[in-house]
């Protein structure tokens, strides 16, 4: 009797949280360092967030180890809906497929929904004298490994985007991580790398300032969201095309209810035209779930094209 007493009281005590929730602010965990596409997305998203739910949004950010320092803490934060990771394929799927020895798995996290989508741009420092996919083919195959590619961090998008490309070209180039897209751009800005595999929020401004030169966006057509950049077939590469997400997750544990609470406000705020608006100018497109279930089908099929693809590049772990 005892124990049915138990469990009904503390049925009745998770009902009665998630109906007041929330009643403080919530953080949202970004795996990278300000500037980057992450930190863009989150406080685009976040500061509507915050409205939807009636509560302060506070962006945090944790940079380093390829965005597996954010999940860890995220991972390992209490199941109360009080703290939210903001995820790419590479703390997600990535790091820990690479990594055995990281205190955190995928099943440590429950997604809520994508937020965004958005292919890569290739982008060079102008002073390299390379102005197109086939001169930058061309001149890392004259001097295979000269090129320094700079990232966001060893199994990042950016990471993958460029190691893909070298396989289908049969190029090599050095890979040079940084701790976030913002810090990796200024790299090739300032001349001590040459180019980047970059999220269009950390290098679009320095292009149309005419400090970076886009050669491509990685998707297969111009994006409409640049659509003064070539996609690949027009760049004369048909054979890659490459594509990336965030996601919204919290700690596994998190009650239903709250997930559920925290997936409408986050619709309901990704939806707000200032955020779309936000994000366009960046060239990411708001890119939405169905249902926490959809996000996690597609998280666990999207996982088996990363996966492979960090193992084909031959990725070690950061």
């Amino acid at each position: 009797m005892r124990t049915l007493f138990a469990i009904a009281a503390l049925a009745l005590s998770t009902a009665a949280s998630a109906q007041s929730y929330p009643t403080k602010a919530i953080r949202l965990v970004v795996g990278f360092a300000p500037g980057g596409a992450a930190d863009t997305v989150a406080r685009a998203i976040g500061d509507q967030l915050g409205k939807v739910l009636g509560q302060p949004i506070v962006i945090e950010n944790r940079a380093g180890a390829g965005s597996s320092i954010a999940a860890e803490n995220v991972a390992h934060s209490p199941p109360d809906g009080y703290t939210i990771l903001i995820a790419s394929p590479a703390s997600i799927s990535v790091n820990p497929a690479l990594n055995s020895k990281l205190n955190y798995k995928p099943s440590d996290l429950t997604p809520i929904t994508k937020v965004s989508s958005s292919p890569l741009v290739i982008v060079v420092n102008p002073a390299t004298g390379i102005t197109s996919l086939k001169d930058l083919i061309a001149e890392a195959k004259k001097m295979p490994g000269k090129l320094n590619y700079a990232t966001s961090g060893v199994g990042s998008a950016p990471h993958f985007g460029a190691a893909s490309f070298s396989q289908v070209t049969g190029i090599e180039m050095t890979h040079v991580p940084y701790k976030g897209g913002a810090p990796a751009v200024v790299s090739v800005v300032a001349g001590d790398t040459q180019l980047s595999f970059a999220t269009p929020p950390s290098v679009l401004p320095m292009v149309k300032a005419g400090r970076l030169r886009a050669l491509a966006v990685t998707s297969a057509e111009r994006s409409t969201l640049m659509p003064e950049i070539p996609g690949m077939i027009e760049a004369g590469l048909p054979d890659y095309s490459l594509a990336f997400w965030y996601g919204f997750f919290v700690p596994a544990g998190t009650p239903r209810d709250i997930v559920q609470t925290l997936f409408n406000a986050t619709i309901a705020a990704a939806k707000r035209p200032e955020v779309k608006a936000m994000l366009a100018a960046e060239g990411t497109e708001v890119s939405l779930s169905r249902s926490p279930q959809e996000f996690a089908a597609f998280v666990a099929e999207d996982e088996k094209f990363w996966v492979k693809l960090a193992k084909d590049s031959g990725a070690k772990a950061e």
